[in-house]
């Protein structure tokens, strides 16, 4: 099998590396927020209002959510019930 054998092996790990380089750039660019779009029209309301109301979803905080993982994970929990 000569060279044959190590050619695989350094395209399947070529193949890898790829796949894991795109996964990281899928998931790095899932969690980026876009900036909240504001124009004259919630420029005044804000002058006149002092708020600004939109439908835009709120950005996730993902300090909180990585505390409350991190809660969850610390639990104790119970053994099952041997029957």
């Amino acid at each position: 099998m000569g060279i044959l054998g190590p050619l695989l092996w350094f395209l399947l790990g070529g193949l890898v590396v790829y796949a894991w380089i795109g996964m990281r750039r899928k998931i790095r660019k899932s969690l980026q927020v876009p900036p909240p779009h504001v124009d004259d029209q919630d420029v005044r309301q804000i002058e006149e209002i002092g708020t600004l109301i939109t439908d835009d979803p709120a950005p996730l905080d993902l300090d909180i959510i990585r505390e409350k993982e991190d809660e969850f994970w610390e639990q104790t929990w119970d053994e099952a019930e041997e029957l």
